[in-house]
């Protein structure tokens, strides 16, 4: 219960730095009306997660003040609807030039992707790959991992998905995650569980290619 009340007044703090800006020790003791001890603890904890920060300001008279006010990472903090954005314009060029011209757009984003990480996989060997590739992918959100499951067969979990609610409406995107991993990775890449398709989690199965084999075919 301790906990809860500790976080709800830190996520108080950061309201009240989004919507006023900057604030001094005493702005904020006086607008929660809790002792400035307390306060200078919270500010502490979200200094040192890189959400706050402060500058020193002289004053006229008396001890220069610290005015403390949100980092950039903060804004990942607060609510943001870009998927609601993303999905009215998908819908609005669906209707306009036809569900073609959608896919052309992940097609697009694909090669874009592919280009910007292609030299991450530069002179690696499959397993450093899959483990850039896991890097990359929780770089972006995804809470990526990787293991081997035997020889030269490896496994790709992301358990989360920043963009669930276009891939939920919209499947090409997830073709092109597929097709995207592949070109990276230079190896056969298959689904076997997808978010987007009431699974609990994205789970790709990551065989090195031998002369006979064809691309993976994603089934799901």
């Amino acid at each position: 219960m301790k906990e809860e009340l500790e976080l709800s007044t830190r996520e108080l703090i950061m309201k009240m730095l989004k919507t006023q800006s900057e604030l001094s020790t005493k702005d904020i003791t006086e607008q929660l009306g809790i002792t400035g001890m307390a306060v200078r603890r919270h500010l502490a904890v979200l200094e040192k997660e890189e959400l706050i920060e402060y500058t020193t300001v002289r004053q006229p008279m008396g001890r220069p003040v610290s005015v403390y006010r949100l980092t950039e990472k903060a804004e990942d903090f607060f609510p943001k609807r870009y998927h609601a954005v993303a999905l009215d314009l998908l819908s609005e060029l669906k209707e306009e030039a036809g569900e073609e011209m959608v896919n052309h757009l992940f097609d697009l984003r694909q090669v874009s992707l592919q280009k910007r990480y292609l030299s991450n996989m530069d002179g690696k060997d499959l397993e450093s790959k899959v483990a850039a590739l896991a890097q990359i992918q929780s770089n972006n959100g995804y809470m990526a991992t990787w293991e081997k499951t035997s020889d030269d067969v490896y496994e790709l979990t992301e358990y989360n998905c920043p963009i669930y609610q276009v891939a939920n409406n919209y499947n090409h995107a997830c073709t092109c995650e597929l097709r995207l991993f592949e070109s990276l990775l230079g190896a056969d890449v298959k689904r076997t569980e997808c978010l987007a398709k009431q699974g609990k989690k994205c789970v790709y199965r990551i065989r090195k290619k031998s002369s006979s084999d064809h691309h993976a075919v994603d089934s799901n």
